[in-house]
C-alpha cells in the first residue's frame, strides 16, 4: 500500500500528516519527496544514516568531431545547446538529460557523462525507515531523485509518500505510484483554491483520494463546502490547535508524544487504509 499525502502549497499540513501516519503505523516507510526542501527528517532524527549520490547523464562535445551543423541545438527546447562563435556550447545545468542530441547527431561528435544532481539519505527511526531525496540547489529537475526513491521501496511494508507542494511534473511523478491520495486542506479560499489544483491532478491520473481538513475552526469551512459540491470524501478533521502546532513547531511527531494524536492518526490511518483498499 502506497499512500501519497499532498497539498496545492507549503504550509498546509502535508508534512505534519505524512509523518504522523508512519508513525502511527509503525512497521512503515516514510519517503520524502519534497526535494527542494525536504523536512520530514527533522521530526524522524533518523539513525544509522547511510547515504548516496544521484547522477544523471549530460552531453559531452568532441570539438574535433562537432562539425557546426547545429542539429542538436534545434534539438533542444531546453536551451541547454547553443553555437556560440565558432563552436559548440552546453549548459549542464539546463540539461534534462534526454539523450536526444547524443543520439541525433550525425557525427557522433556528442557523448555523455555522469553529473551528481543530489543525494538520498536512508536511516530508521522507532521501526519507520526514513528515504529523504535531496536535490542540489539549481538543479532543473528533481524527478531522477524521485525515481531511486521509488527503487528502495518493497512491497510488504505500507510506503507514505510526502510530496511536493503544487501540481507540477514532480508531482505527477511522485503520485504516480500511489495506490490512494491523501489531500491536505486549509480552511480558506485560498486553500480551495489549492485544494482543487491537487484534486483534479489525482482526476487526471486516474487516482482515488480524499480530503484530510487540516486547521479546522468553528466557523464554516470552504474547504469543506467544496468537498461537499464535489462529492470528495472527508476522511479526516485535524483541528487548530496550539498544543499541536507547538509540537510541530519543535519537530516532535505528535502520535508519539500524546495519547490524543496518536488516536487522532491511527484513526486516520484505519480510514485510509480502508479507502486504498476499496
Amino acid at each position: 500500500m502506497k499512500i501519497a499525502v499532498l497539498s496545492g502549497k507549503g504550509g498546509t499540513g502535508k508534512t505534519l500528516v505524512s509523518v504522523n501516519l508512519a508513525a502511527a503505523a509503525g512497521d512503515s516507510v516514510y519517503v520524502d519527496c519534497d526535494v527542494e526542501e525536504p523536512n520530514g527528517r527533522l521530526f524522524f532524527k533518523p539513525e544509522n544514516l547511510k547515504t548516496w549520490s544521484v547522477s544523471v547523464p549530460v552531453p559531452q562535445v568532441d570539438p574535433d568531431k562537432c562539425t557546426g551543423c547545429r542539429v542538436c541545438v534545434e534539438f533542444c527546447k531546453y536551451n541547454a545547446l547553443a553555437w556560440v562563435g565558432d563552436r559548440l556550447k552546453i549548459f549542464s545545468d539546463l540539461c534534462h538529460s534526454c539523450g536526444g542530441c547524443s543520439i541525433l547527431c550525425p557525427e557522433g561528435a556528442l557523448t555523455e557523462e555522469e553529473r551528481e544532481i543530489g543525494r538520498i539519505e536512508g536511516g530508521s527511526s522507532r521501526g519507520v525507515k526514513v528515504l529523504t531525496g535531496v536535490l542540489n540547489p539549481g538543479e532543473a529537475s528533481g524527478i531522477p531523485i524521485i525515481q531511486e526513491l521509488f527503487k528502495e521501496l518493497k512491497e510488504n511494508q505500507p510506503v507514505f509518500i510526502d510530496c511536493p507542494p503544487g501540481s507540477a511534473c514532480i508531482v505527477m511523478e511522485t503520485v504516480s505510484v500511489a495506490d490512494y491520495c491523501v489531500l491536505v486542506a486549509e480552511p480558506t479560499v485560498f486553500g480551495v483554491h489549492n485544494l482543487g489544483m491537487v484534486w483534479e491532478l489525482t482526476r487526471v491520473l486516474g487516482k482515488p483520494s480524499g480530503v484530510v481538513l487540516n486547521k479546522t475552526l468553528a466557523e464554516d469551512n470552504p474547504a469543506e463546502a467544496f468537498c461537499r459540491e464535489k462529492g470528495i470524501p472527508i476522511i479526516g478533521r485535524i483541528s487548530f490547535e496550539q498544543e499541536l502546532g507547538l509540537l510541530n513547531s519543535e519537530a516532535r511527531v505528535a502520535a508519539w508524544e500524546a495519547d490524543k494524536y496518536r488516536e487522532l492518526f491511527s484513526h486516520l490511518l484505519r480510514r485510509v487504509t480502508k479507502e486504498a483498499k476499496g
